[in-house]
Parts: C-alpha cells; sequence; structure tokens
C-alpha cells in the first residue's frame, strides 16, 4: 500500500470460488489494515486463514452498516486505513458498503479500489452476449407479480440485460422471462462461475428452461442470468406492442384490445390483430 501514506478505506475485491483468482495486492492489502470489515466474519474467516491474514476483523451487512460506519469512520479520521470485503467478489456489488464509502468520501478520506473477480463481469465475458452495451439489474423481485412487472419495464431494453438469481428461484425467474422476452430471446445462465461444477449455457430462454428443469443440478449454487437486449428499434417496437396487448387482453376481446393498441401505439389494425392472436393462442 505504498502509493498511500495516509489512512484509506481499501474496496477489496476476493475470490468468487476459486481461491487462486485472489491477487498479491489484495493479499498484501488485508495484511497491512488496522482492520477489515467484513459481511459475514465467520464466512471471510476460511479465506483469510488460507492466506495466513491475521488482521482483526469486524462485521459489516445490511443490518447494522449505518452505525458500524460510523465507528469505521472514526477510526480512519484516528489514521488506522480499513479493508472492506464482502463474502465472495467485488463489494457493493448486490452487497452492503454504499453507506460506508459514501460516508468516507464525504469525509476526504481516500477510498481506494483493489480489484478482482465479478460474477457479473465474469459470466458476461464469457457469455456471447454482446458486451458493449449492458445493464446490471441486480436481483429481480421474489414474488412473481413484481418480478414480472420488473421485466415488463426492461422488455424494450436494448443494452444486454444481467440478474443474479438464488437458485430456488430460478425455474419461476426463467418462467417468467419466456412469458415477458418471448420464448427465442437469447439468453445465458452462468452458474458456480471459478468452481468445480462451472456451467455456462447460452441458449434460447425457452431451451434454458427446459434444461433447467431437466437437470436437478442446474438449480444449485451462485447463478448469474444474462439475456439479450433487442437488438433492432422495429423489434423493439412490437415488444411494446405486445407487452400493452399482453395487459389489454387480460379484460379485452382481442378485436377491442387490437383496436386500442392501435390507437395507443400508431400501429396498424391489421397487424395489431394479427400479433393479439397469436397472443391469445400461447
Amino acid at each position: 500500500m505504498e502509493e498511500n501514506k495516509t489512512a484509506s478505506l481499501y474496496i477489496v475485491a476476493t475470490p468468487i470460488g476459486n481461491l487462486s483468482d485472489m491477487s498479491q495486492r489484495a493479499i498484501d492489502t488485508l495484511q497491512e489494515v488496522a482492520v477489515i470489515a467484513a459481511e459475514d466474519t465467520r464466512h471471510s474467516g476460511h479465506l483469510l486463514k488460507h492466506y495466513s491474514i491475521t488482521t482483526p476483523t469486524v462485521s459489516l451487512h445490511e443490518h447494522n452498516e449505518q452505525q458500524r460506519s460510523e465507528v469505521l469512520l472514526s477510526r480512519l479520521q484516528q489514521g488506522e486505513s480499513i479493508a472492506l470485503i464482502s463474502d465472495a467478489g467485488t463489494p457493493l456489488i448486490s452487497d452492503p458498503g454504499y453507506r460506508l464509502v459514501s460516508l468516507v468520501r464525504e469525509n476526504d478520506i481516500p477510498v481506494v479500489p483493489v480489484p478482482g473477480s465479478c460474477a457479473l463481469i465474469a459470466a458476461l465475458s464469457a457469455s456471447g452476449l454482446a458486451s458493449d452495451s449492458f445493464t446490471f439489474e441486480g436481483f429481480l423481485p421474489p414474488k412473481q407479480g413484481a418480478r414480472q412487472q420488473a421485466l415488463q419495464n426492461l422488455v424494450a431494453e436494448m443494452r444486454t440485460l444481467i440478474f443474479y438469481e438464488s437458485p430456488r428461484r430460478l425455474q419461476a425467474t426463467l418462467t417468467d422471462m419466456v412469458a415477458v422476452f418471448g420464448e427465442e430471446r437469447p439468453a445465458c445462465l452462468a452458474r458456480e462461475i471459478t468452481k468445480l461444477h462451472e456451467t455456462i449455457k447460452t441458449k434460447s430462454l425457452i431451451d434454458l428452461l427446459d434444461w433447467v428443469n431437466s437437470d436437478a443440478n442446474q438449480q444449485r449454487g451462485e447463478c448469474v442470468l444474462l439475456v439479450e437486449g433487442v437488438k433492432q428499434q422495429q423489434d423493439a417496437d412490437e415488444v411494446e406492442v405486445n407487452r400493452v396487448l399482453t395487459v389489454l387482453l387480460t379484460e379485452l376481446p382481442v378485436k377491442r384490445a387490437a383496436a386500442i393498441a392501435s390507437s395507443l401505439l400508431n400501429v396498424s389494425k391489421n397487424k395489431a390483430y394479427d400479433m393479439a392472436l397469436k397472443l391469445q393462442q400461447k
């Protein structure tokens, strides 16, 4: 840590599975700081023991972050450098730490990233989906209604969509994605990245769902789901028509739903009617 002589908060990425992915800089930083703030001290204890890191640890998780951040800020102001780690990967990516980093920066104390593993970036790099423009959406809502609404809000997104998902909800989420995005939308399931049973499979959404349904092993471990964005604006417009028709058809007959969609979205009545018929037949 020679580049910083004053007290700093170090944001240290840790392996997401394979311990060999731990950088030497990360090891040195964790050995040299006064204290390590960990999401789960017991979980991180195994990693620290593996690298013979004896630095004291304190917990920092979603339930104590507000109070603990004030304590850690006080230590930084007294000249003690601190490292922040999560259970795995890069801190703050669907993990605690935002309040601490914001507070530290507000007090003009250096915040230094020590980069390394990140599941979403690893999955994107190996997925075969477009990587020049993407959006990370974190975890979708656990309840079906809210999850479907969140997906509907992204239905015309042209960037690659990236989600984290619990293996317990993987089947339900893929089912909802098929319903909202369509069966043929390309997607990727990246599971247990860098671990022994790593699986990265890119298929259509319906093929991914069938594969997961037929193999219980794919419903275990840490999961990243990536979905290809809409490629053309024309396609995006059709997706919006489908979205509106889907809502209208829950309350109206085909002809009436098509007429309203045609008026709202400036699409021909014949096209809207044909699209409504296809949706009704699903």
